[in-house]
């Protein structure tokens, strides 16, 4: 069975640009982790919610069939960096309408929920960022989500009550809290939220790590993507 380490080495972005069997299946993963911001980005560029939809429909599936993503320029060796210049692109030569990739057509098998997606942006867009700023910061939400999500598959029933001090300290939520929800001493929870953010952390730069080519860029993009919080 492979170990965290394993998954996060065969999907970190230097796989991806081989464009072998394992770069494909990992762009594919990657690609379903992070179509949310590429589809807010088409919406805020003025396209319509139907036709954002089959633009991020017909991009993925035109990234995902091509033959030659090792060549690619890889924007700094960041994923996510090329991802919004390959979509930059795409739309700059998407005149034709009708030959987008409609939805639930062809051969893209990409999980991508309309419904949220449409709810989502309409939350999110009350911020009017600039569409490239608004991108990053989908990107850092998406990136966050996808760690706490990894964190809750793999965490006890005690994790829905610790969750919150991942952001928050004791001062704003007293560790007495926590310890009169579980039935435990103040000791324990302080031990279990310590090594819940140790946790954290490295899932964090895991998730991170996936989308670089190399391990030193992680700091550099963990910088970039906190700065997206403002």
């Amino acid at each position: 069975m492979a170990t965290p380490g394993d998954f996060f080495a065969t999907t970190r972005w230097t796989m991806v640009m081989t464009a072998g069997e394992s770069g494909g299946a990992a762009l594919g993963d990657l690609c379903e982790a992070y179509w949310f911001p590429v589809y807010a980005y088409a919406r805020r560029r003025g396209h319509s919610k139907e036709d954002s939809e089959d633009l991020t429909q017909g991009f993925f599936a035109s990234l995902l069939s091509r033959g030659d993503i090792a060549g690619l320029r890889r924007e700094s060796g960041k994923f996510r960096a090329f991802l919004l210049a390959a979509m930059k692109h795409y739309l700059a030569n998407e005149h034709d309408k009708s030959q987008r990739l409609k939805r639930g057509g062809g051969a893209l098998h990409l999980s991508l929920d309309w419904q949220q997606a449409d709810l989502r942006f309409r939350l999110a867009d009350e911020n009017s960022l600039p569409p490239d700023a608004a991108y990053d910061r989908e990107w850092a939400t998406s990136l966050l989500e996808r760690v706490l999500g990894a964190m809750a598959s793999e965490a006890d029933h005690r994790f829905a009550h610790l969750k919150p001090y991942l952001s928050l300290d004791r001062e704003q939520i007293p560790y007495s809290a926590a310890a009169l929800a579980l039935g435990i001493e103040e000791g324990a929870v302080r031990v279990a939220v310590h090594r819940l953010r140790k946790r954290y952390r490295q899932l964090l730069r895991q998730e991170v790590a996936r989308t670089l080519a190399e391990p030193e860029l992680v700091d550099e993009e963990l910088r970039s993507l906190m700065e997206a919080f403002g």
